[in-house]
């Protein structure tokens, strides 16, 4: 009753905004109307990729992170020989680690800065800052800057996604719980620790970072300053709409539930995503009986009836397929499915399963976005790199 509640109030919401002509957040079309999509080849050969990007304003070329610690450069749908970056010797890989992560500086076309994560030969997270040499196709390997060390009590539960908000050039890093099962250590509801959280850092303000004076716990001696949010899992994948500057925060769950949370742009900071008291809506710890006071719920979860490990996206800003502006696509890493939806006044709307015209997808490990709004799917098992398309 609860989840049919909440989408009539996210359908009314629907037809009040297209009744004004608008809707929040620059939705774009009619979240109610029906899309097919396929799938272009733009890549194909990688090894074991994880992520896809763009520097900001590069039209030109496409950015793979390959799981064993290499970058490559897809130009014109073909992959150079030549690595952009090999950090190999820095990394452990297999598993839920190796190179997870990457984000170009906002400013990368005058300063050549970009980041990477990674987990180091120890198995901890490392955040570390490289720059481009002269020749644009080619990092300097010498470059790395240490930004942030976060240790990790088990393998798996690394979070890796780092990026750029788009409005206020801070860098945000994901990071899970530190893994096992259940948390163990309890870290999603210990804010002295920056595992389970959403950390967000000044990269330009500090050596190695500055804490943002607009953090939600800048200034706390009870809370790590660093964090944005907490209550996470394992937030594998996470974005911003480029227009609206929403955040999308994709956490894998337990055993029951997968869910997408949702942080608005008009956000101070502060949210808790109720790890490990909820997974998704439900009580974990206690099983029955737990509190949501103070905690912010998904915008939408399913169950593991219908995959195990999802896979967070992005919404669709590019100009290829107007059908498809303002709608949020994801998936499952267990799933053969590519779903999206729109957000309209915070509630989740207009859900739909593309299955049918885009086909089966597998093995999805990351979706990714150029600089033009583009989206992209990325296989880890089939090594391949796809264009989301409207048919």
């Amino acid at each position: 009753m609860e989840e049919l509640s909440r989408r009539i109030r996210g359908w009314v919401l629907v037809a009040l905004a297209v009744a004004v002509g608008c809707t929040d957040g620059a939705v774009g079309p009619d979240p109610s109307d029906p899309v097919s999509v396929s799938l272009e080849p733009v890549a194909q050969g990688l090894s074991s990729p994880l992520f896809l990007t763009a520097p900001p304003g590069d039209l030109d070329r496409l950015f793979v992170v390959e799981q064993g610690g290499t970058i490559r450069i897809i130009r014109n749908d073909s992959v150079l020989a030549t690595p952009f970056l090999d950090v190999d010797p820095q990394i452990t890989a297999g598993g839920e680690q190796g190179l997870l992560g990457m984000a170009f500086h906002p400013g990368y076309a005058a300063n050549g800065r970009f980041y990477v994560n990674y987990t180091d030969t120890l198995g901890h997270t490392q955040v570390v800052r490289y720059q481009v040499s002269v020749n644009p196709d080619v990092a300097k390997p010498g470059s790395a800057f240490p930004i942030l060390t976060v240790q990790q009590p088990y393998s798996n539960h690394n979070g890796g996604m780092i990026a750029f908000g788009p409005h206020d050039g801070m860098l945000y890093v994901g990071m899970g719980d530190g893994g096992s099962g259940g948390d163990p250590q309890g870290h999603g509801q210990n804010r002295m620790t920056l595992l389970g959280d959403m950390l967000r850092l000044d990269v330009d303000g500090g050596s190695p970072y500055a804490i943002p004076a607009d953090n939600p716990f800048a200034g706390s001696l009870s809370v790590r300053e660093e964090i944005w949010a907490s209550g996470l899992r394992n937030p594998w994948r996470f974005s911003f709409d480029a227009a609206s500057g929403d955040l999308y925060i994709g956490d894998v769950g337990q055993g029951a539930r997968e869910e997408v949370s949702f942080q608005p742009a008009s956000s101070s900071g502060g949210e808790n995503y109720g790890w490990k008291i909820m997974e998704g809506s439900g009580c974990y710890s206690p099983s029955t009986g737990c509190s949501i006071a103070g905690l912010t719920l998904p915008i939408y979860e399913y169950d593991h009836s219908d995959g195990c490990s999802i896979t967070g996206g992005y919404v669709y800003r590019g100009t290829r397929s107007p059908a498809l502006v303002g709608r949020y696509f994801f998936a499952d890493f267990c799933g053969t499915w590519l779903k999206s939806f729109a957000v309209v006044g915070a509630a989740a709307v207009g859900l739909q399963d593309h299955s049918g015209s885009a086909g089966p997808v597998s093995n999805v490990s990351s979706f990714g976005e150029d600089a033009a709004g583009e989206l992209y799917v990325v296989s880890l098992s089939q090594g391949t790199v796809r264009r989301i398309v409207s048919q």
